[in-house]
């Protein structure tokens, strides 16, 4: 899957659709993620 990245500000944006995050088991208005670069791969992960 290809996504864009959207400008928002000084930052750009990375929209997630609801059926990544569902399988992700994250609920964007009660946790957070983890961000991490391992072989300029960013993984992200629902933080403990």
């Amino acid at each position: 899957m290809k996504k864009k990245l959207i400008k928002s500000g000084s930052a750009w944006v990375l929209l997630l659709q609801k059926a990544i995050l569902e399988l992700l088991d994250i609920n964007p208005e009660e946790d957070e993620v983890e961000l991490e670069i391992e072989n300029k791969t960013l993984k992200v992960k629902k933080a403990d």
